[in-house]
């Protein structure tokens, strides 16, 4: 069967996320765009994940609790995990990795962690849209270590990314799989990279870019066993 996904998306955590994208607002607009499976991914922190999770209970939405690590060369990489301990357990490493910075809430954004009925129950002071003080095989390894999938994020982009920091993707590159943007050719980067499996994610900042890509995997049952399976067998 095939499952319609969407593996980048942010919440008001993310410093740069809209006031919009809270956890019932994200789970009710995947299920508007017939989403079957999410995962969110902030900047260098979870602590959105577990209140999305709960949304989505009554729902048929998966939600895959996952990471966007900014690597010490300043590439974003992807991880998705099983569980949410798993995800605690990167994070605890990557806030230990953060460089003490003070968020400056009117240049960069609040970073709201909140509960499952949307209210606000802490502020982070840490800013998070920065660079840890590992690199990217570190982080790779880390993900790897909890189990998680690695995926170098948006590699068209001319920032942030593996191919505008480092000119190229490594041979020795410890992962299979590779996001391209919602602004890529998802074609022309399977031919380029056939021996990686290409996704294509909406990093979406804002309530009306999720699922805007609309990716299809092809999965054994809906769940989240099968997608992480189905992601390790395409690689």
């Amino acid at each position: 069967m095939k499952l319609h996904v969407d593996f980048h998306i942010h919440t008001v955590l993310s410093p740069c996320g809209e006031d919009g994208m809270t956890p019932n607002n994200i789970v009710n607009m995947a299920l508007l765009n017939e989403l079957d499976a999410i995962a969110i991914t902030d900047h260098n922190s979870a602590e959105n994940v577990k209140a999305v999770m709960e949304v989505a209970k009554s729902t048929d939405l998966i939600v895959i609790p996952g990471i966007e690590i900014e690597t010490r060369e300043e590439i974003h990489v992807l991880g998705l995990f099983l569980s949410l301990e798993d995800v605690y357990n990167v994070q605890k490493k990557i806030y230990a990795s953060l460089p003490t910075l003070h968020n400056r809430v009117s240049i960069f954004g609040s970073q709201k962690i909140m509960n499952k009925d949307d209210d606000v129950v802490k502020e982070l002071e840490q800013f998070l849209s920065t660079a840890v003080h590992l690199s990217l095989n570190e982080v790779i390894g880390l993900i790897h270590t909890h189990g998680g999938i690695a995926i170098p994020a948006h590699i068209d982009r001319p920032s942030y990314s593996i191919l505008s920091n480092l000119g190229m993707i490594p041979e020795d590159l410890q992962t299979s799989v590779l996001e391209v943007s919602r602004f890529a050719d998802l074609a022309t980067y399977k031919k380029k990279y056939k021996d990686y499996t290409i996704i294509q994610s909406s990093d979406a900042h804002e309530l009306g870019y999720i699922g805007i890509a609309r990716h299809a995997i092809d999965v054994e049952d809906k769940s989240i066993q099968s997608v992480f399976k189905a992601l390790h067998t395409l690689s």
